[in-house]
């Protein structure tokens, strides 16, 4: 029979599993919400230079390959559930003090794991946050990508890993 420790030690840090539970559930409960409340494309302002927008988009970020005919579903499903499978396998290899690694891992696979239960279930991702700004003497009302919960997750995750690696490597190892 195995000792608690060495179970312990092949599980590594996949504890922290939990925050990737709970930004699926806000991801998933915020894209009904919207769906449910919002018209695709008629913007509602929340504050200045935000407004709630359902959008849908059928490609990968930025719409990448959003105009294909259908294949690339599929092509973004498998892609996701192997990185998806990828980071776990890093998340068990952490040790107890990569904490930060651990959080950063488990935000990115929430944000994996919700866009790609959309993609699944509807063949496309649910997009509802829309960001725009003046671009002094260049641009007025520039309007950034629509983007969810997800890719908020997904973004702060993997940009705290860059910074992880940039200036704590020994939480990356």
């Amino acid at each position: 029979m195995r000792s608690f420790r060495s179970l312990s030690s092949d599980v590594g840090m996949l504890g922290w599993m939990w925050v990737s539970a709970v930004v699926i559930a806000i991801d998933q409960l915020t894209k009904w919400m919207a769906e449910a409340n919002l018209e695709p494309g008629q913007p509602f302002p929340v504050v200045p230079h935000l407004d709630m927008t359902l959008s849908y988009n059928l490609g990968a970020a930025f719409s990448f390959l959003g105009d294909q005919n259908g294949w690339q579903r599929w092509f973004f499903a498998g892609l996701a559930i192997v990185v998806c499978l990828l980071i776990i396998n890093w998340m068990r290899k952490l040790k107890r003090r990569q904490v930060w690694a651990a959080l950063g891992l488990a935000l990115v696979l929430g944000g994996a794991i919700g866009n790609l239960i959309d993609r699944l279930l509807y063949g496309k991702v649910i997009d509802f946050v829309a960001v725009y700004f003046d671009i002094p003497f260049v641009m007025e009302n520039y309007h950034f990508a629509i983007f969810n919960v997800a890719d908020m997750a997904i973004t702060g995750g993997a940009m705290l890993l860059v910074f992880l690696s940039l200036f704590a490597s020994d939480q990356i190892d």
